[in-house]
């Protein structure tokens, strides 16, 4: 039961030789029905497990991976996944991986689409990518696609069967919650989803939420709520935004569908009336509103976990042969002033 067989034992029992055993282990070369049938056998009668480990250690191939991601000094959101993808690197630094981060504007589309024409320069054998930009990703994932390359996107849905996987959460879902969340806050009036600095043609992941986000209240069925969208941009946020109000004297609540919420604080809080506020992401502004509850709620979406899973699927992929996930779903984590010191 403990033996340890060796490509020779195997090809022993199997009649066949060894080049043809180290043919079938290594996928690789021409084998013939009979010779592959004989082997696989033997391999589910002695519950063969190849050490992957000292495998990768011996491959003098280095597995190259490129990550593409919003620039964090113009978005400080993902300034926590550079942390996640540091540390699967350091988890996995004793193998044959290189990862590269290239960061793109987040309000330029030229930046986006060059920065993967930078990537292609590299012929890398995965790319993980942040898909700002829905249609110009459609058509850049099928390029990767056609060209070999393994595309996984994370904290946006692509919908494309050229995607082998997703990291993130269900952003529909997501919009469900903070939905819940104002119909405990609010009783009656106007309820605003506001999507700040956002394409939203484009921006399918702000869509996703207020599609949830409104599904929650269809469900719900109750007239003593009005809800409007208003899309605001920058330099005339702080304008805009307090023409909204002005307009509307009977909003309640806000839904923030992006992690601007502490922008929206900085209004509100010095109002005369208190206004429900739901947002998203643990940002410090974020949280320094949300502990002095001028943000009521935060929605955790943890860009961290779900840049690292997604350089960890890549990595283990290439290593030990292990099936990527073709969706990995994270928890839609509901944060307060209480419990925020758990998530820091």
């Amino acid at each position: 039961m403990n033996k340890k067989y060796t490509i020779k034992d195997i090809a022993e029992i199997a009649g066949v030789s060894k080049g043809t055993v180290d043919r079938v282990l290594h996928k690789r070369g021409k084998v013939s029905k009979t010779a592959l049938e004989k082997v696989n056998t033997v391999l589910d009668r002695i519950d063969y497990r190849p050490n992957l480990i000292a495998r990768n250690l011996k491959n003098t191939k280095i597995f190259n991976i490129c990550v593409l991601l919003p620039n964090p000094k113009i978005d400080i959101y993902w300034e926590g996944c550079i942390d996640g993808i540091n540390d699967a690197i350091e988890e996995f630094i004793s193998f044959n991986i290189a990862v590269k981060i290239y960061f793109f504007n987040p309000t330029n589309t030229n930046s986006f689409i060059e920065n993967n024409e930078e990537i292609l320069k590299t012929s890398p054998d995965a790319v993980l990518i942040a898909p700002l930009f829905y249609k110009e990703a459609v058509e850049i994932v099928k390029n990767y696609n056609a060209l070999g390359i393994i595309s996984v996107t994370f904290n946006n849905y692509l919908k494309s069967n050229a995607i082998k996987s997703f990291v993130g959460q269900d952003l529909f879902q997501s919009g469900k919650v903070a939905g819940r969340l104002l119909e405990i806050l609010v009783k009656k009036g106007l309820i605003a989803i506001l999507h700040i600095d956002e394409d939203y043609e484009n921006a399918i992941y702000v869509q996703e939420k207020e599609k949830g986000f409104r599904a929650y209240f269809n469900q719900v069925n109750n007239t003593n709520y009005t809800i409007k969208t208003c899309s605001l941009q920058h330099p005339n946020f702080k304008r805009s935004f307090y023409e909204f109000i002005e307009a509307h004297p009977n909003l309640a609540g806000i839904f923030v569908t992006t992690s601007k919420a502490f922008q929206v604080a900085e209004i509100t809080s010095k109002l005369d009336k208190k206004i429900a506020l739901v947002g998203y992401d643990l940002l410090k502004s974020n949280l320094n509103y949300l502990k002095s509850f001028d943000i009521d709620f935060l929605i955790h979406q943890n860009p961290k976990r779900q840049a690292y899973l997604g350089v960890v699927h890549l990595i283990e992929y290439f290593i030990f042969d292990k099936e990527i996930p073709t969706k990995k779903l994270l928890p839609i984590d509901i944060i307060n002033s209480e419990n925020a010191n758990n998530y820091i």
